[in-house]
């Protein structure tokens, strides 16, 4: 990596996560590719580059499926993490090959565009209901009072979780004790508490698979259990993949577009919704990068990327692209109507959730503006130490 680039793009420090954007304008500047030796990664900061290679079968999100871990010039897990990375490794995130066409293309049967038009009564009324209890009470955490309780509820209502299961509550205890694995080197505790989660998440899975293959409801896990083709761990790891990735993305765009536009005293047209929520989750993304192995040689930018090595695609850094969004890439324009931002990823991983996640970001934001016109922040609130997943602690306002 340039020498110049390089004290820069620091994913543990504070200071970079808080505004990781003007590092990335100067990996963009210096070149396609970079070599980072403290996480041993290419970095691609461009967003050609970067939607070109989400689509590139040349990288893979795993590398089992063509090479053992031997081969690969990698160590296996450690059997500690076993857990964990029999949910993870089972999930469409992190499958490649016929495995993973197999069972996209089965779990999309379940998950239809009818899916998520007959969620909508539903996703509208909770986003009421939750803005109204922030309201009511004159204001306090947006993130815990509506941003969090919306997609939890929205995926426990899909999963057929019942309302009255405690395990209700621990669904966003699980998911952010999982979702912790996927920062950079994560800690020996944040792989303890990701096992802890995997093991009970899992055990509650089974379970409530079990019901419902003695008792089938209008739920997914009923339609799941339907499709036959697929096997209960396959089931498990599909279920959890949906909780993480089903509310990740609602929860921080949620907080960090509502930061945006009160800390730039900005508000959306109300009937250009839809437009203003591409533009928040291009402009502050809420998974700054994606991993990605090497599975055969590639060239970017005059360097070799050899098999075996590890690539950053900087999605954050992409969605602020001049070359792509022009002179106003940094610039947060609610009306941008050319917007292909790349936050939902590309190509055969793209996510299934994105539809849903629109219709939630687009459902609260538009009770907020309807019963919080006048919100205002009551204090600066704390990012989350997490550079892939970027997010707060909490945001705290009054009305």
């Amino acid at each position: 990596m340039d020498a110049a680039a390089d004290p820069v793009y620091d994913p543990w420090s504070p200071e970079f996560v808080a505004d990781p954007y003007p590092a990335y304008a100067g990996l963009r500047a210096a070149g396609r590719a970079h070599w980072h030796g403290p996480t041993r990664q290419w970095l691609i900061p461009h967003h050609e580059d970067v939607s070109a290679l989400l689509r590139d079968r040349r990288l893979g999100r795993t590398y089992t499926h063509r090479f053992t871990h031997e081969e690969f010039g990698q160590e296996a897990p450690d059997a500690a993490y076993e857990p964990f990375h029999t949910l993870n490794d089972h999930g469409l995130l992190d499958l490649e090959g016929a495995d993973h066409g197999r069972i996209r293309r089965l779990v999309s049967k379940a998950f239809t565009p009818r899916t998520v038009e007959d969620l909508a009564p539903t996703v509208r009324r909770l986003a009421a209901d939750l803005v109204g209890g922030l309201v009511a009470a004159g204001g306090g955490d947006l993130q815990a009072a509506v941003a969090e309780p919306l997609p939890v509820a929205v995926i426990a209502e899909m999963l057929g979780v019942p309302e009255g299961d405690e395990e209700r509550a621990r669904l966003r205890p699980w998911s952010a004790a999982i979702c912790g694995m996927f920062e950079l080197n994560p800690s020996e505790e944040t792989a303890r508490r990701a096992v802890a989660a995997s093991v009970e998440f899992s055990g509650y899975l089974r379970e409530l698979i079990a019901r419902r293959r003695k008792e089938p409801g209008d739920d997914l896990i009923s339609s799941l259990i339907a499709v036959e083709e697929l096997t209960e761990q396959e089931m498990i790891s599909t279920c959890v993949l949906l909780l993480n990735a089903g509310h990740e993305a609602t929860v921080n765009t949620t907080v960090n577009g509502w930061w945006t536009l009160l800390r730039e005293g900005v508000r959306p047209d109300p009937e250009k919704l839809s437009t203003a929520v591409e533009e928040l989750l291009r402009y502050d993304t809420p998974l700054q990068m994606f991993e990605r192995w090497v599975l055969d040689d590639i060239e970017i930018g005059g360097h070799t990327l050899p098999r075996g090595s590890e690539v950053a695609l900087l999605l954050g850094s992409a969605n602020r692209d001049p070359a792509r969004f022009g002179a106003t890439a940094d610039t947060l324009d609610l009306t941008r109507a050319d917007n292909p931002h790349i936050t939902f990823g590309a190509g055969i991983h793209y996510c299934l959730g994105a539809p849903l996640a629109r219709l939630e970001l687009t459902a609260v934001f538009g009770e907020l503006l309807r019963q919080a016109p006048g919100l205002r922040l009551t204090a600066e609130p704390v990012r989350k130490p997490g550079y892939v997943i970027r997010g707060f602690e909490e945001l705290l306002v009054e009305l």
